[in-house]
């Protein structure tokens, strides 16, 4: 095989008759860099502004009237029992009031055979798309605990998708966890601007054991640092370009947000961006309803890598869960409302 010489070797007679096509060929080359760099560019979606007006509302003492209970064994095989809306009310697992909306792990009973009677609440009302805005006071956390605040057509998963606002177990000291789980065709290995930290890119439930494609917030975004705030306001933006995130605490909520004509144009970079770029978003997710819930144990929360080894929780998960009863007096959620606006 013939060997070829580096440029620097060659004597001043060849370098000189090759400089023509060394600099023909950078110039080649500069322009494919260019091309290339320019089609990157527009591979990112367009989030032109939408304008958007309100369609649904949840607040007051009517909050959870425009919800369903779900009652059925945990699909995620947790140490909990979800209640009927009448055991609920009972229990004062569920209470609404003019300004807020509490949602609530039972905290009292000793010993439960079948777990802890907590609750999950679905919308009646679903969603392709729209503005979701959350004013979020109290997140829950504690041993044991698996809360989330999401968007799934549990009928139809993981065909119609299923979008995680909010997430964390046990204490949640780590931070919010954001995520996508689709069917296979949705990837997020690409260009994303965003404040928060990207983990798994392949939001595929067949791919890396159903991670989905996760991003993390900083410690202030969930738990005791969020709640100590004030709590804040999560929004949501799910359209064909994308779906993106915004995190916003107390004390610097954008004044459009409760204004009633709310503007991600002006909100500046999203905790978490997942754009359309290798997933097509209105395909993957569709007929949405919106859920909250606390889970215990279960497939995240009782992980031994997640409950004893991230946060040093004590014995067995559901032997804590059953035991400890008065140890989930801060596993709730609190909310000021929930405003829905969709396009126009």
């Amino acid at each position: 095989m013939k060997q070829r010489l580096s440029p620097r070797s060659w004597s001043l007679r060849k370098k000189a008759i090759a400089s023509p096509d060394l600099v023909i060929g950078t110039a080649i080359l500069a322009v494919l860099f260019n091309f290339i760099q320019g089609a990157k560019a527009q591979d990112y979606p367009d989030y032109s502004p939408l304008r958007y007006q309100l369609l649904h509302t949840y607040e007051g003492p009517s909050f959870f009237d425009n919800f369903n209970y779900y009652s059925d064994s945990d699909p995620t095989d947790g140490f909990v029992t979800y209640v009927t809306k009448n055991i609920s009310e009972a229990l004062n697992l569920t209470h609404a009031t003019d300004t807020t909306a509490t949602l609530r792990v039972d905290a009292s009973t000793p010993n439960p055979a079948d777990g802890r009677n907590s609750v999950r609440v679905e919308s009646k009302a679903t969603y392709d798309s729209g503005l979701f805005v959350f004013d979020i006071i109290h997140t829950p956390y504690g041993c044991g605990t698996w809360p989330a605040l999401w968007l799934t057509d549990g009928a139809n998963w993981p065909t119609n998708g299923e979008i995680d606002i909010l997430e964390s177990h046990n204490h949640g000291a780590h931070g919010n966890e954001m995520s996508l789980h689709t069917t296979a065709g949705c990837d997020m290995n690409v260009e994303r601007r965003q404040a928060g930290t990207s983990m798994d890119g392949n939001c595929d439930i067949g791919a890396a054991g159903n991670a989905g494609c996760a991003v993390i917030g900083d410690p202030s975004t969930y738990g005791v640092e969020f709640n100590t705030e004030g709590g804040g306001v999560y929004a949501l933006e799910l359209r064909t370009a994308g779906i993106r995130i915004w995190n916003f605490p107390r004390s610097s909520i954008p004044s459009d947000i409760h204004g009633g004509s709310p503007d991600p144009s002006t909100w500046g970079t999203p905790l978490a961006d997942f754009p359309s770029t290798n997933c097509d978003v209105a395909s993957h997710f569709r007929h949405l309803n919106i859920v909250a819930n606390i889970d215990l144990c279960g497939q995240l929360a009782g992980m031994s890598s997640h409950y004893t080894q991230m946060y040093g929780c004590p014995g067995s998960c559901a032997d804590f869960v059953a035991s400890k009863p008065s140890q989930f007096e801060d596993a709730y959620w609190e909310f000021g409302g929930i405003w829905v606006y969709n396009a126009f």
